[in-house]
């Protein structure tokens, strides 16, 4: 799934709470992607923004891309790695940070979402993780669905959210 779409359903799902921040499950939800992508984007946004402009998507070559991106995608999109942050950020703030569940969100969409031929997710690392070869989420016609049912989602929470501000005033 894109980063953007990880972010909405990310804040969708765990940003609805009153102690749950919306703009933190939705950065949250971005994590992962941002934390192993975004310094490789960074640094090689002009390379970047050439093969956008001249029109040459598709996936780089897996020698293009720096071993630590790896290492970064490896540590970022680990449920036992989350599943410690979130122990120690429960245990520093004494209370459970539900934004945060977001980020183990995207992870668990990642893992039908990713061949094993271009950053399959490594749920498990630092353990042996056995790989799912999922469907690539790059594809349209699931570019299509997942934002209609994003779009859907919204539409929902916020018929909801006027609702229960109609029933509270009478």
């Amino acid at each position: 799934m894109d980063t953007l779409a990880h972010g909405l359903w990310g804040g969708a799902v765990f940003g609805q709470r009153k102690d749950s921040p919306y703009k933190w499950a939705f950065i949250l939800g971005m994590c992962p992607d941002l934390f192993s992508f975004g310094p490789y984007f960074a640094t090689h946004l002009p390379d970047i923004w050439h093969r956008w402009t001249s029109h040459q998507f598709g996936r780089p070559a897996h020698m293009m891309i720096p071993a630590y991106v790896y290492h970064a995608y490896n540590v970022t999109h680990s449920l036992v790695v989350w599943a410690v942050l979130f122990g120690i950020v429960w245990y520093w703030r004494g209370k459970i940070f539900w934004p945060l569940a977001a980020w183990a969100l995207h992870i668990l969409c990642d893992i039908p979402l990713h061949s094993v031929r271009f950053f399959p997710t490594p749920y498990l690392w630092p353990f042996p993780t056995p790989f799912y070869d999922g469907n690539p989420w790059a594809h349209k016609t699931f570019m299509l669905v997942n934002y209609a049912c994003i779009g859907l989602t919204y539409l929902g929470l916020y018929v909801l959210e006027k609702v229960k501000k109609e029933s509270f005033l009478h």
